[in-house]
């Protein structure tokens, strides 16, 4: 006689078609289309948790470009100065300072461009 190991197997599929709560159509109701879309969906979550960070810096960098800029400076320049002067602030809270507080940005740019002069003066 075959064994199928019937249970086991049912509640491995169960498992998948429930993951797959929410999908449209035959993809939540049929293992087999149920098993692909739960699989590429994974694939774009593990994918895109890492792009959301890359996403993320790159939003930060464009707030604090412009910011920089409305103050009279550049970005690269004022990320120089910030490590010159030994500011530790890192840019999530550097974009948030610039959307929010405008007055301690310009606060932080005068730190910045001082910090770059005497960089400059020891050079």
């Amino acid at each position: 006689m075959r064994v199928t190991n019937a249970p086991a197997s049912r509640k491995r599929r169960k498992r998948m078609v429930t993951a797959a709560k929410g999908f449209r159509m035959r993809r939540s109701k049929l293992y087999r289309y149920a098993s692909d879309a739960v699989d590429h969906g994974r694939a774009y979550a593990y994918r895109d948790r890492k792009t959301k960070k890359r996403n993320f810096r790159a939003l930060w960098q464009i707030r604090i470009n412009a910011a920089a800029r409305a103050a009279g400076t550049t970005y690269s320049r004022f990320m120089e100065g910030l490590k010159a002067a030994k500011v530790a602030l890192d840019r999530k809270v550097l974009s948030d300072i610039a959307a929010t507080d405008a007055p301690t940005f310009l606060e932080l740019v005068q730190i910045a461009q001082s910090a770059l002069k005497t960089k400059a003066a020891k050079a």
